[in-house]
């Protein structure tokens, strides 16, 4: 499917009380289609185009695709949170399912949004259908690599920065790429320009501030509840992934029933992109089958 644009795509709900952006698509004269939710990760100036805006017309070809800014991401509001992360954003993408009349939804979920996705099919286990999770928060345990990882740490760095420069959202960016050449001045601009919109620092914080309260922090730990995960859930990590390292995998594979593990070479934490045609390929068989 081809000519799918921000604009043509971008969509608006009041949703467990906040608006929700969110970009939408699917098969022509296929209203039945099934539904593919795709949440988006934590990085500076992330959204859900910004992360999967070059797989929807792929994936449209085939699915009813959403792709959700998440709470204090993107279009969407920036509420003052009040539990952790992954369940306050797995809370609104039930609520914004039932503002549009969807039952069940397959998850691809990258890193935060892998959180928020495996959150969502732990409490709310009859809606979500299969789970892609890639490079997963709150099930990644890194047993080898030290924490913070190299990838955090410039997170970290430029989210405190009281004045974050162009020189630390290309360092953040390098690291989230196994190939350099795809950080372009051109993406430098844009997720800069996102990332420093004082609406979207706001965002930054109070997420940030939800993964500080010691009162959540055990909610956010997902990986001593993966056990209970009933969905078929399919594993997918860049081999040379620097902000959730591939050894994160091992303790989910363990643990959830139904886990399998695609590790894709020479690539980051990026797979949807630097991969893209594999990845896709590797979904749509996954969530067909």
């Amino acid at each position: 499917m081809t000519g799918l644009t921000y604009e043509s795509t971008s969509r608006t709900a009041k949703a467990a009380g906040l608006t929700l952006h969110y970009h939408e698509a699917g098969p022509e004269g296929g209203p039945g289609a099934p539904v593919v939710i795709m949440l988006h990760g934590g990085g500076p100036g992330a959204s859900g185009w910004s992360n999967f805006g070059g797989n929807l017309p792929v994936f449209a070809g085939r699915f009813r695709t959403l792709l959700v800014d998440q709470p204090c991401y993107g279009r969407s509001d920036k509420p003052v949170l009040d539990r952790d992360y992954f369940t306050a954003s797995a809370h609104a993408v039930a609520a914004l399912m039932d503002e549009l009349g969807i039952e069940r939804a397959h998850f691809v979920g990258n890193s935060l949004g892998g959180g928020a996705a495996v959150r969502f099919a732990l409490d709310h286990p009859g809606r979500a259908g299969k789970l892609l999770l890639m490079g997963p928060g709150g099930v990644s345990v890194n047993l080898f690599a030290p924490d913070p990882t190299e990838g955090i740490r410039r997170l970290f760095d430029f989210n405190a920065a009281a004045e974050p420069t162009r020189e630390q959202m290309r360092a953040f960016l390098e690291v989230m790429a196994y190939d350099r050449t795809i950080v372009t001045d051109a993406l430098v601009e844009e997720r800069f320009a996102s990332a420093t919109d004082p609406d979207t620092r706001l965002g930054t914080a109070r997420m940030g501030a939800s993964f500080a309260n010691p009162e959540w922090a055990e909610a956010a730990m997902l990986w001593r509840e993966a056990h209970r995960l009933t969905q078929p859930v399919l594993l997918t990590w860049g081999r040379e992934d620097r902000v959730n390292p591939l050894d994160g995998a091992l303790v989910a594979l363990k643990t959830i029933p139904d886990a399998r593990l695609h590790v894709f070479p020479h690539c980051g934490h990026w797979a949807q992109t630097e991969r893209a045609d594999e990845f896709n390929r590797l979904a749509l068989d996954f969530f067909s089958h």
